[in-house]
């Protein structure tokens, strides 16, 4: 875990300096509305440490994770002045935070008082090691790992919107609906995966000793983490939009959707490695069915060639 906090962070500034030095600018709109963005990003971060420090309930950046992505997108879309492409996007991502506000909501994320409310199981692990059991050590985590850097995540990864502010006016065309089109398809996906996992976790808490303990039908049989496959390529597509509006296939706003890729492999390798050592049934699991993407036996294939 402490391995993959320093390639996150590692990666946070290499990549974007990596980028910026490229030969590819930012024009004076855009950096206008990224300095605005930034102001408000240090802001938000700043409250969720001070929050999660005075409560010890350090999910506070969990709780805005679905909120800020639909906050930075219409605050860029309105001080652009509402361009077509923008307002699309800031729609999808909406229904994106919309869904994911939800599924939050209804495990327990959000309560009176707001800072209260569901904490991240994984935090409390992770407190538990040798080497945050200093509190000077955890709260530097904290500021550091759990809110500037998440935080800065969640803009880095909304940046495409900052990407498509145009010059001059652009139409819509194909691409932005064949994008769009597979965004929507990709949000029913994780909608699916999300009620698969609720219904399995409540069956759980009412039978707990019946199955293996975790969930392996559906589309859970497909890959082990349907959720967050399509969650990784619904920002590859964002990303996409970029491109749609004429920027280079390798702009400077391709960091947030690289580094939610090495976000969601750390997060599954810690997540995995604690199902390993609850559920026997696990490891087999593991090795019949992919991470993200579906694992394609060859013996099966031969099996099935064969008739």
């Amino acid at each position: 875990m402490i391995r993959t906090v320093f390639l996150l962070v590692f990666t946070l500034v290499i990549v974007p300096v990596i980028i910026y030095y490229s030969g590819i600018h930012l024009t004076s709109l855009q950096l206008d509305v990224l300095s605005r963005l930034m102001r408000v990003y240090v802001v938000a971060a700043g409250l969720c440490f001070l929050i999660g420090e005075i409560t010890k309930n350090y999910s506070q950046v969990d709780k805005l994770w679905s909120l800020m992505p639909i906050a930075y997108a219409w605050l860029a879309t309105g001080w652009s002045g509402w361009p077509d492409r923008m307002i699309l996007l800031s729609v999808l991502i909406s229904l994106w935070g919309i869904r994911l506000t939800y599924n939050f909501s209804r495990r327990g994320g959000y309560t009176w008082p707001l800072w209260k409310g569901e904490e991240d199981y994984r935090w409390a692990i992770i407190r538990a090691k040798p080497v945050f059991k200093n509190p000077f050590v955890w709260s530097m985590f904290n500021l550091f790992f759990i809110c500037y850097y998440q935080m800065g995540l969640i803009l880095l990864f909304t940046l495409p919107i900052v990407a498509v502010i145009p010059e001059e006016p652009q139409s819509l065309g194909l691409s932005d609906l064949i994008l769009s089109v597979c965004v929507i398809a990709l949000l029913f996906i994780e909608t699916l995966a999300d009620q698969q996992q609720w219904n399995f976790q409540q069956k759980k808490k009412q039978t707990p000793d019946s199955g293996k303990g975790f969930l392996d039908t559906g589309l859970w049989a497909i890959v082990r983490h349907p959720n967050y496959a399509a969650e990784q390529a619904i920002w590859i597509l964002v990303y996409g939009f970029s491109i749609a509006a004429g920027n280079a296939w390798i702009n400077w706003s391709i960091a947030g959707c690289l580094l939610l890729l090495l976000l969601f492999k750390g997060s599954s390798d810690f997540s995995e490695s604690i199902s390993l050592e609850k559920y026997s049934g696990y490891a087999t699991y593991m090795k019949n069915t992919g991470r993200f993407l579906p694992r394609i036996s060859l013996s099966r294939r031969a099996v099935t060639e064969n008739g």
